[in-house]
């Protein structure tokens, strides 16, 4: 029998956990596969931990672990990636806003077409404003782009894989990770399964406009080198521009007798200049910052507590 594994990643999510639970056992319960399921509590500050301890009462089908502060959604997925033992793995959330109909859907796609290796579910249709929407293609678009990468249109961490793909990932052990790109950099044949999210069960979304912004921005950086050729352009054009304008001023000079405007002109040259090097220092700095944080070798999470072992299943 085929052993699915997946794990769910939990930020305050004390009032979906235990829905979540029943619901994903109504699923696959009636399915032919052996499941199991690996919550990761990320630090919440609810009473997440304490319904994790409740349902752990009632079934030792899954394993929760606690960390010790919010290390973010990232951290989660890796966390549980390495106590995943399946031969499928899947990532989904405990708010049911992706359901477990979906993911069983998911794992009998690849049970049945073995030239799969990977099913990426994708939002056909998104429950957000259409500004939104079209910010977040633009995304997918840009970082194919710069990434020199296939990604999925839309694609979301809601996925289910082989444990192939699984030990792939388990092999690039970085600090600043950004799944999506994970995905995509490790390959596999992937099959795009279209899926429209529920609403959530209860609480809101814990991602605001400005995490979204530095999480896109914590991807470009992680999987392109595109800002820094950015930034040498940038150089190259400021450069440019300031030979183009030495040679007219000479030119204005020597030949029409103009008197070379003074302050402001020096001014302006100067702070086109400066912002254009303050520009590519940042750009620059930010994958140093990135090398040396990745060189101290900290843990991607602490552990502080755990509930049951995959051993014993």
């Amino acid at each position: 029998m085929t052993r699915a594994t997946f794990i769910v990643p939990c930020f305050n999510e004390q009032d979906n956990v235990y829905r979540f639970y029943n619901t994903f056992f109504s699923v696959f319960e009636r399915s032919p596969f052996d499941w199991n399921l690996v919550f990761i509590d990320d630090g919440s500050s609810d009473d997440t931990w304490s319904e994790l301890q409740r349902i752990a009462q009632t079934t030792d089908r899954i394993t929760a672990i606690s960390f010790s502060r919010n290390f973010g959604k990232e951290a989660a997925i890796w966390a549980g990636l390495n106590n995943a033992s399946g031969d499928l793995v899947g990532i989904i959330d405990a708010d049911l806003q992706q359901s477990p109909t979906d993911a069983l859907a998911m794992c009998e796609i690849l049970e049945k077409n073995p030239q799969y290796d990977c099913v990426a579910a994708f939002q056909e249709r998104r429950r957000e404003s259409g500004f939104m929407t079209k910010v977040k293609g633009s995304f997918y678009s840009l970082f194919a782009k710069l990434s020199g990468m296939n990604a999925i249109q839309d694609a979301s961490d809601f996925r289910v894989f082989r444990k192939s793909v699984a030990d792939a990932i388990r092999s690039l052990p970085e600090s600043f990770r950004f799944s999506k790109g994970i995905f995509a950099w490790v390959g596999f044949n992937t099959y795009p399964y279209p899926y429209t999210p529920d609403n959530r069960a209860a609480g809101e979304s814990k991602w605001s406009t400005v995490g979204l912004v530095k999480y896109a921005l914590e991807g470009m950086l992680a999987f392109s080198v595109a800002p820094l050729r950015i930034a040498t352009t940038l150089g190259l054009v400021a450069a440019a521009c300031a030979i183009i304008y030495f040679v007219v001023l000479l030119g204005q000079t020597l030949i029409q007798g103009v008197d070379v405007p003074g302050y402001a002109t020096l001014m302006g040259v100067m702070l086109l200049l400066g912002g254009a090097q303050l520009i590519c220092m940042g750009i620059m700095g930010e994958y140093i910052a990135r090398s040396y944080v990745q060189g101290k070798n900290r843990p991607i999470y602490i552990e502080k507590a755990r509930i049951g072992s995959l051993d014993q299943e």
